[in-house]
């Protein structure tokens, strides 16, 4: 059996979750393979059911029937319909969609159009707003009036360009992102990302994304988490949409080919043990992940303290690494080197195999890398 058939593709990672819709479906599918999941929404989001702007917005499209209405979410969609009927101009809303050309971003869109009782006039295959505007602007929008229904964001390049092309551009907001009411869980989260804590961040949505890289802007440690996001977290989004505010500050991100919360997980399972360290060692298969180590096929975990001296050992395989080298790799590191012998200790107990580690008396630690391994190393 392989050591992810037994454990779970994921299992030793740490994966932090920023979604404040389906974050318990993202967590329970992350858990299922085997991560450890810290939760913190990075918004939250409003229904405007009571807001004058999507009743003024709903209204106007009643009054001055667009020429194409834009569906971009099946529960923005849904959120919608439900606010008219609670208004009562739902029969109204629904009778002025039955005679415009609908459009539906996606299956889940199509399906929430049709359980309307509506029929959309086309949707992309791709599911994507870029292949959504190119048919606009291929069927040509000068003089027409295009209804936008949002979920959040506000799609401005997507606005923009159906403007530049002459069109009129309603925008109908749903829902609305604000601050969690409660900041104190995404901060831990944003602290846990800068200590490399983390091995991943999800993002389902740009508003999240930028809603974290907010936060970090106002406490101070931007310059910390881009470190971090560029370095060592890898930023896992659902789309390329929801990539953009992490892209604009240059942050590489892993995506779906399908947006959907099962391929992003996927996604992790195929990326994230990629980027452990396997290694041949006292005899022993050893694989460093976040925070737990599989020698063989068990799976060990480890103390932060341990995992920051392994991955410090790891660094270069075979080598003697100071004390003084591995007591700055400790978190919170002070200046007394017992504190090493304290974690190296517990490390050794976690990993059930003390010879991994081996002493070198008055010089330091090393990894007890097998003969042949020893030689390649030596020379990296």
């Amino acid at each position: 059996m392989r050591d992810d058939e037994q454990h779970g593709p994921l299992a030793g990672f740490t994966v932090g979750v920023t979604a404040a819709r389906r974050a318990d479906e993202l967590a329970t599918l992350l858990r299922r393979r085997g991560a450890a999941v810290v939760h913190a929404p990075a918004l939250r989001i409003v229904p405007l059911a009571d807001d004058g702007e999507l009743l003024a917005a709903t209204e106007e499209l009643i009054d001055s029937v667009p020429d194409v209405v834009l569906a971009t979410t099946a529960i923005g969609f849904r959120g919608w319909i439900e606010a008219a009927e609670g208004w009562g101009i739902g029969a109204q809303l629904l009778d002025r969609l039955r005679g415009v050309e609908l459009l539906a971003r996606g299956p889940k869109v199509k399906g929430a159009v049709r359980a309307a009782g509506l029929t959309e006039a086309w949707s992309p295959a791709s599911e994507s707003m870029a292949e959504v505007l190119e048919r606009l602007l291929a069927e040509g929008v000068e003089g027409r009036r295009i209804a936008l229904q949002l979920h959040g964001e506000p799609l401005s390049g997507f606005v923009e360009s159906l403007r530049a092309a002459g069109a009129e551009v309603i925008s109908v907001p749903v829902y609305r992102w604000m601050p969690p009411e409660d900041i104190a869980p995404l901060d831990r989260l944003l602290d846990l990302t800068v200590a490399r804590g983390l091995d991943a961040l999800t993002f389902t949505s740009a508003p999240a994304a930028a809603s974290l890289l907010g936060r970090a802007e106002e406490r101070g440690l931007l310059p910390e988490l881009l470190s971090a996001l560029r370095d060592d977290v890898v930023s896992a989004c659902v789309g390329p949409v929801t990539a953009l505010p992490l892209q604009d500050r240059g942050i590489g991100t892993v995506q779906p080919e399908r947006f959907r919360l099962g391929p992003l997980v996927q996604t992790l399972c195929r990326e994230l043990p990629t980027r452990a360290s396997a290694l041949p060692i006292a005899g022993h298969r050893v694989e460093i992940r976040g925070h737990a180590v599989l020698v063989d096929d068990e799976l060990c975990p480890v103390p932060p303290a341990g995992m920051a001296l392994l991955h410090t050992l790891a660094r270069r395989p075979g080598w003697v690494v100071p004390r003084a080298d591995l007591l700055r790799a400790l978190p919170g590191s002070g200046t007394d080197e017992h504190a090493v012998e304290t974690a190296m200790a517990r490390l050794r107990t976690a990993l059930g195999v003390p010879r991994i580690v081996q002493t070198v008396i008055k010089r330091g630690y090393r990894l007890a890398l097998d003969p042949a391994s020893d030689a390649k190393y030596a020379d990296s």
